[in-house]
């Protein structure tokens, strides 16, 4: 039985880059409020290697006002990846202006 502590979200997100910008905003954000909370977090998808890697770089760099860049090599640096460029590009684009370190978005 699962403890009545855990919260569980689910964010439909493709890797393709056609996801609703509300959506990406969501997920990120959130795993960047529980990470500022300092709630353990674990952030998974079906492989683990493109999904879940964007989410939780960008999360983080929300929570921790650090550039993307850096958070992205971090989390990469946790084992195997394959990171959707779109998804990332989508992120990017979505998030540019709260991302410390992106460039503004015309």
């Amino acid at each position: 039985m699962l403890p009545r502590e855990l919260v569980r979200l689910r964010f439909p997100l493709s890797d393709g880059g056609d996801n609703p910008s509300w959506l990406l905003r969501l997920a990120a954000e959130s795993v960047a409020a529980l990470v500022r909370s300092g709630v353990p977090v674990l952030v998974c998808c079906s492989a683990g290697m493109s999904r879940s890697v964007c989410v939780t770089a960008v999360g983080v760099a929300l929570a921790e006002s650090r550039p993307l860049a850096e958070t992205l090599v971090s989390v990469v640096g946790s084992g195997p990846v394959d990171v959707s460029p779109g998804l990332l590009m989508q992120f990017q684009k979505t998030l540019g202006r709260s991302l410390v370190g992106s460039a503004p978005q015309a």
